[in-house]
């Protein structure tokens, strides 16, 4: 099937490369190399499962151009392209409080570039903090292993256009944000810092 991005450039899912043999137990069952997504759909499984709460990725609005239809009781897209999304990645309930967030990662080590961010997300972001609702940013630095919560009210003020800026120093992330350690289940426990974020509601 053939999908593509709004601009139409042909969408290409990334392979799975398989790694030698020759690596150590504990390396081969732990999650490093897993990417943002990867850790992050893991977890909310784990919370579901635990009924911890409800959090789901959200699906990328897809438009369908052709349809093959080699039985007529079955359907077969073979083009499709994708649609620009109009929101963030991620939403749900936890403890009746409406979850929203962001999930970004980069392989620069001392700063976060904005460019990862589109307009759409931060309108969308401004909104959700407007509606009383809990919306921020999981932010990884891949080459470091670090993931840091940074809540909108403390990521918005940085898309100001008056500050003319292009991305955000890691020593500003580490000021604003929260270190969430990684573990093994759940990989990235997130919850625990929106505990503390209701506590100061």
């Amino acid at each position: 099937m053939s999908i593509r991005y709004p601009n139409g450039k042909q969408f290409v899912p990334k392979r799975n490369v398989s790694k030698s043999n020759n690596v150590k137990k504990d390396e081969r069952f732990s999650n490093r190399g897993m990417s943002l997504e990867e850790d992050i759909n893991e977890t909310n499984e784990y919370y579901l499962a635990h009924e911890i709460a409800v959090i789901h990725k959200k699906p990328t609005p897809m438009q369908i151009v052709n349809v093959h239809y080699p039985k007529r009781s079955a359907a077969v897209v073979t083009e499709a392209y994708f649609k620009k999304p109009s929101t963030t990645d991620y939403n749900g309930v936890y403890k009746g409080k409406y979850i929203d967030f962001e999930a970004k990662e980069t392989k620069n080590k001392t700063r976060f570039p904005l460019k990862n961010f589109h307009e759409h997300q931060i309108i969308h972001m401004k909104k959700v903090v407007k509606h009383g609702g809990i919306a921020f940013a999981l932010l990884r630095f891949s080459l470091l292993d670090e993931v840091y919560l940074v809540a909108a009210e403390d990521i918005l003020p940085y898309f100001n256009e008056d500050n003319n800026r292009k991305s955000i120093p890691k020593t500003d992330i580490e000021e604003i944000g929260t270190l969430i350690p990684l573990g093994f289940h759940p990989r990235i426990d997130y919850l625990k810092i929106i505990d503390k974020m209701i506590e100061n509601m």
